[in-house]
């Protein structure tokens, strides 16, 4: 579910008047940012370079990886159901704190796999567990996403989760580096327990601060039957051509960048601590980044916007290159910023597209169509990225290059190839 949200809470000057329209709007902001901060802080310590961590811990090798990283972006393909079950739902609040209960608690209770449950089993229930927890996020991000772009004013959308994503990424990278720290300093269970005690805390502060949000009127789609519905974002020509093809592009980029972890992990052999700076660096750079783009999106439209992340993207992964004459930190420092402003960039600017560039009542279909494309293409990347890196394992030790930087810059390549090409084209018409 998106992690974006700022603004200050003007309480109503008599306590027996209404509130005036934007003391209310004020108020709503204020809330989604708050919501925020737990998110943020549950989602730094359970995902990046801690879940490979975490699942190198439990055993898992670069295939399981591969699947687990793929995994959140497959089920996206459920909100195409949850889009149509939206439009019979009395309150989109009360079925949002269901759903993000849900998948908070079951992420959080991975934590105690290794307490009750023999070793061998580790990773299989780990991917059950998992799976079952990000169904339920994908129904919630569903709702919430809906939810939230009646909240946001269009008018101040992009600056808006601009300043939100730099708030809630600076205390990420706060807790990215006080993770490393911990990881470093208590290796294996003892860490992992360390880490676990703030998660659960913020699974539950999160599901409760989500039941503070308003129950806005939602405005249902012109269709009453699931046919009807589907098939109005394949008649939107601009759209589909968008979405079809940053659905290609995302199935080029996750086959390496999800896994920039595991090989700086388990092939360079890079400390925890060491790849927590890198990231709290990429972060900082993705909140200026945020801001940026966010203030850009005043001028610019989103595809626009988000045609000018692919170079960038590409060039993260062209990055690891310099390792092959220089050190190799300088090489993973270089992609790493070029990833924050690049992924960030693309992330806020294609959250904007979906509820911004599509018809409100219809709003709900359309995310879920292009969630589908996407998360299809997003669980074969990492799945193939795995399993070409399992084979390189069985390479002689000459080509070790390969893995290590060969195999990104070619990604890389490939997806310059596909910007000013194809990209150019369908984002820049």
């Amino acid at each position: 579910m998106p992690i974006q949200k700022t603004v200050n809470v003007n309480p109503p000057p008599f306590a027996g008047k209404p509130r005036r329209k934007g003391s209310t709007q004020r108020t709503n902001l204020s809330i989604a940012t708050w919501e925020g901060v737990p998110a943020i802080i549950l989602q730094t310590l359970l995902g990046g370079p801690f879940l490979t961590g975490f699942l190198l811990y439990l055993g898992a090798g670069s295939r399981h990886i591969g699947f687990v990283l793929a995994i959140t972006t497959f089920v996206n393909i459920a909100q195409i159901g949850a889009a149509y079950w939206m439009q019979r739902i009395r309150s989109r609040k009360r079925m949002l704190v269901l759903f993000v209960g849900i998948h908070r608690i079951l992420w959080s209770s991975t934590g105690l796999i290794p307490f009750l449950f023999p070793k061998e089993w580790w990773v299989g229930i780990y991917i059950g567990v998992y799976t079952v927890a990000f169904i339920a996020n994908t129904i919630g991000g569903m709702i919430w996403t809906s939810l939230i772009g009646d909240i946001v004013p269009a008018k101040v959308r992009g600056r808006y989760f601009g300043i939100r994503n730099t708030i809630l990424n600076a205390l990420g990278s706060v807790c990215l580096f006080a993770g490393g720290i911990v990881l470093d300093r208590f290796p294996g269970e003892m860490g992992f327990l360390i880490l676990f005690i703030p998660v659960w805390i913020c699974a539950i502060a999160n599901t409760i601060i989500y039941c503070f949000y308003p129950d806005v009127p939602f405005e249902r789609s012109t269709e009453k039957v699931f046919w009807g519905m589907f098939k109005k974002p394949f008649q939107d020509p601009s759209f589909l051509r968008a979405a079809l093809f940053l659905a290609a592009w995302l199935l080029i980029q996750t086959l390496i960048v999800p896994l920039f972890s595991y090989v700086m992990l388990d092939l360079l052999n890079i400390n925890y601590q060491t790849i927590s700076i890198i990231t709290v660096v990429q972060t900082l750079v993705m909140m200026a980044g945020f801001y940026i783009w966010g203030n850009l999106n005043a001028r610019f439209s989103n595809k626009t916007l988000l045609f000018w992340t692919l170079p960038i993207i590409a060039l993260s992964c062209l990055s690891w290159g310099l390792m092959s004459f220089m050190p190799v930190l300088i090489a993973l420092f270089l992609s790493h910023i070029f990833l924050g402003i690049g992924v960030g960039g693309f992330n806020q600017l294609a959250f904007n597209f979906t509820i911004g560039d599509t018809p409100k009542s219809e709003r709900p279909m359309f995310v879920a169509v292009y969630s589908a494309m996407t998360g299809v293409t997003s669980f074969l990347g990492p799945l193939i990225g795995g399993w070409l890196y399992e084979r390189m394992e069985t390479w002689p030790e000459a080509m070790n290059w390969v893995s290590a930087y060969g195999f990104q810059v070619g990604v890389g390549a490939a997806m310059l190839v596909l910007t000013f090409t194809l990209g150019r084209r369908v984002l820049l018409k």
